[in-house]
């Protein structure tokens, strides 16, 4: 089965060969700029015109730069709601994957005791739901990934907090884990 992995900020060596430059000299470079006090888009659009920095390099530096700062905290989004994420590519036809998240008592075996109201759905494409009582909520969508597989990808949004957030990412590691081995098995 597979194991949570921990995300890590990009090497110094990485980073210098991808943009020139390294965090230490990115940060400053920020400092300078005044992005203490600039929001998350601010500073997005700050390396793009000042430093011709492409769209997907922006949000990679911005972000490790806001952690670094403590303008934001691990799993907090730039709206400053937090949201933990989890997917898994199952050996199973999107059909079976699908279902094993809308069939309530397909859930209740891998999922027990969860209280997941469905609120939208697409069949074989995505639901949205109320977790817990609508205490948060889940996006969870379904990618065809070749014959016979699919990928299943859970996004769960409106969490109180970074530690609820490394919570719930552990919780839908496990919970995938077992999903697949119903499925797979």
């Amino acid at each position: 089965m597979k194991k949570p992995r921990e995300s890590k900020r990009m090497s110094d060596e990485a980073v210098k060969e991808s943009t020139g430059k390294t965090w230490p000299e990115w940060f400053t470079i920020l400092d300078k700029a005044g992005a203490q006090k600039m929001r998350h888009q601010e500073i997005s659009a700050y390396l793009k015109a000042e430093h011709k920095v492409g769209p997907w390099w922006c949000q990679m530096i911005a972000v490790p730069y806001e952690h670094e700062r403590g303008l934001r905290e691990k799993f907090q989004k730039c709206d400053g709601e937090f949201a933990a994420s989890g997917s898994r590519t199952l050996s199973v036809p999107l059909r079976k994957s699908y279902d094993a998240w809308s069939d309530e008592k397909l859930r209740q075996r891998w999922l027990p005791g969860a209280e997941i109201e469905i609120t939208t759905a697409t069949k074989n494409k995505s639901l949205r739901a109320k977790w817990n009582g609508g205490q948060s909520r889940l996006s969870v969508n379904f990618y065809p990934k070749g014959a016979g597989k699919s990928q299943v990808a859970v996004d769960h949004m409106k969490l109180a907090s970074s530690k609820e957030c490394a919570k719930m990412k552990t919780y839908w590691f496990e919970a995938l884990n077992r999903l697949q081995s119903m499925l797979e098995t």
